[in-house]
């Protein structure tokens, strides 16, 4: 029998003594240090292409590129900090609008986008039901009433294009050509490197954008970013070396993800304190990749629809069955059959392909595609994920899908 364990225990444990923790807020990725480390080069570019807002003038526009966790956006907080900061000693008129444009509610659509930037100007506009052209009238007469320089920091702009398509970049570096007494400048920040050459060729000559590119962090440098904020974010002596160190060399092999391993390191720091340690291990952090792992894949699955789901759910149901890669003709007669069974119509069998690929992309399979000489091609599928993995996913799919299941 389970021993039970009151809630003053647990709560107790938190408010009394110390624990491992000095300042957790110092690990979250909105957190933006006095010291980043390996990023300076990055940030006097910037500042020096900043700059001239400072004299009335206008900088290029800018676009940044680099994978997740490569320190992207916190380099850009940290220098539009200090241009604000350096506008207010000399007087000039800089204003910083900064948007996550994969935040739902704020750029949905281009009368959401020019809603959210109005509002940083004191303005307000109804939800709905203004005609979009109403707004950028709006925004001409507010601009010009503010005078300067403003700076709009549009972070995954990528995802901003997919929801609207890339007139709406067009139609922002139209805006200085409407306005007279300020000048306004769009950095745009994109894991996807590739993403500009697609624009419209009209949209690109009207950017004249200059270009930054953010490496990965190897496992060296990830290190001497952990260290820096262990100093601030743990008490002295709470965090063994090796618990760095796992942590750097785990995100150093997901691309140099610093925001990885800071997502790692606390967690493992609060499945120490958890369990009443007062010291983060290695053990911790084993552990931490497990829950985040875990974690992942359900947000994963959850995100999916329905037929994708299906599609998974067979996939998962063979190969715990085989314990072998699988072949999408194999895929497609179980999944008919799932859909069959719970009363959702199938898709066709290039439909389904697709949404292997899909699965494909986001990491949670992978599918090769092999020759069966005169009998064609087809695709064997491998589930990318560890045993308790596959359990958590089929567990969770199968509660969606109760007639899915087949006898082991």
């Amino acid at each position: 029998m389970q021993t039970q364990v009151s809630l003053d225990d647990i709560f107790s444990n938190y408010t009394n003594g110390v624990g491992v923790f000095k300042n957790k807020d110092t690990l979250s990725a909105d957190f933006t240090p006095a010291n980043i480390p390996h990023r300076q080069a990055q940030i006097e570019q910037l500042a020096h292409m900043m700059a001239p807002a400072l004299r009335g003038e206008k900088p290029s526009n800018i676009f940044i590129y680099g994978k997740t966790g490569t320190g992207k956006s916190l380099c850009i907080n940290k220098v539009t900090d200090g241009l604000e900061s350096a506008a207010e000693k000399g007087g000039k008129g800089v204003k910083i609008i900064y948007l996550n444009c994969k935040m739902r509610n704020i750029a949905d659509t281009e009368y959401r986008l020019l809603a959210q930037i109005i509002s940083f100007f004191g303005e307000s506009v109804p939800f709905t039901g203004l005609p979009t052209n109403t707004l950028y009238h709006k925004l001409f007469g507010i601009l010009d009433k503010n005078g300067g320089n403003v700076i709009l920091v549009l972070d995954e702009i990528d995802a901003l294009l997919d929801k609207m398509g890339d007139d709406i970049l067009y139609n922002i570096t139209r805006i200085n050509q409407e306005i007279e007494k300020t000048k306004i400048t769009m950095i745009g920040i994109s894991n996807k490197p590739t993403f500009i050459d697609n624009l419209d060729p009209r949209i690109k000559s009207s950017l004249s954008e200059e270009e930054m590119v953010f490496p990965p962090y190897d496992a060296r440098e990830i290190k001497d970013i952990l260290e820096e904020r262990t100093k601030t974010a743990f008490n002295e002596g709470t965090i063994e070396y090796a618990a760095i160190t796992k942590c750097a060399a785990l995100a150093a092999q997901e691309n140099g993800d610093a925001r990885k391993a800071l997502d790692l390191l606390r967690v493992a720091a609060e499945l120490c304190e958890r369990e009443g340690g007062k010291r983060v291990t290695e053990r911790h952090v084993n552990m931490a990749q497990e829950k985040l792992d875990k974690d992942r894949i359900i947000e994963i699955i959850r995100a999916q629809p329905k037929q994708s789901k299906m599609v998974l759910l067979a996939m998962l149901q063979l190969y715990r069955k085989e314990r072998k890669a699988v072949q999408t003709g194999d895929v497609y007669t179980l999944y008919d059959r799932i859909a069959m069974e719970n009363g959702l119509k199938s898709l066709t069998q290039r439909r389904v392909s697709d949404l292997i690929s899909e699965l494909d992309m986001l990491g949670v399979i992978n599918a090769s595609v092999i020759s069966k000489g005169r009998y064609g091609r087809t695709r064997k599928i491998n589930i990318q994920l560890n045993e308790k993995l596959v359990s958590v996913m089929s567990k969770t799919l199968g509660g969606e899908f109760p007639e899915a299941f087949i006898n082991f």
